[in-house]
């Protein structure tokens, strides 16, 4: 027998959905109905899903919001990829594939201390690549032995190579030298 507070459906019975009040201010409402007015957003339930799936990839619970974001133990900014590219500019070119393996080895200690991933198992690659989407470094993808790179976030062919050699414990070899990137993956470090 179930008792009166507890919150799990009876047995048999599936889950419902339930409905749920926002109460929300003339501004934020008229923002709202701008968006799917113009298509920008479906409606008001795909929003807030949307929303939620956001807050949970990007860790925003840990946000001290305005101005310190944070996924785990690294602290994230909103710059444009202009940016990161001057930074770039001003590196001596045979120094771009090691700023990427430190880079890469940066990110291993996160992804590894924060979500727990072992970035070095190509059992796990695809939560990595998924993370690495979500921090808006690109759309990264493999097929067979080749990691491919669309719309990449840092457009150096180097500082890319270094900085998944490191990430994934692997050696590449550059195929492309234009967006989208493909590197073959020719041995395991």
């Amino acid at each position: 027998m179930q008792s009166a507070k507890d919150p799990s459906p009876p047995q048999g019975k599936k889950e419902r959905a339930r409905r749920t009040t926002i109460i929300l201010n003339e501004d934020e409402r008229t923002y709202i109905d701008q968006l799917i007015q113009s298509g920008k957003e479906a409606g008001l339930k795909q929003l807030i899903s949307k929303m939620l799936a956001v807050y949970r990839s990007m860790m925003i619970y840990d946000w001290k919001y305005p101005g310190e974001y944070y996924a785990g133990i690294s602290r994230i900014a909103f710059i444009n990829t202009e940016f990161i590219n001057t930074l770039l500019q001003d590196i001596p070119e045979d120094h771009h594939y090691a700023v990427g393996k430190k880079a890469g080895e940066a990110a291993k200690i996160s992804m590894e201390a924060t979500l727990n991933l072992n970035t070095a198992n190509k059992g796990e690659w695809s939560e990595v690549f998924k993370r690495l989407c979500i921090q808006g470094l690109g759309d990264f993808y493999q097929r067979d032995k080749y990691i491919i790179i669309k719309a990449p976030y840092i457009n150096n062919l180097e500082v890319q190579r270094g900085y998944l050699e490191s990430l994934l414990g692997i050696s590449l070899e550059t195929r492309t030298f234009n967006a989208p990137y493909v590197y073959e993956i020719v041995t395991k470090q």
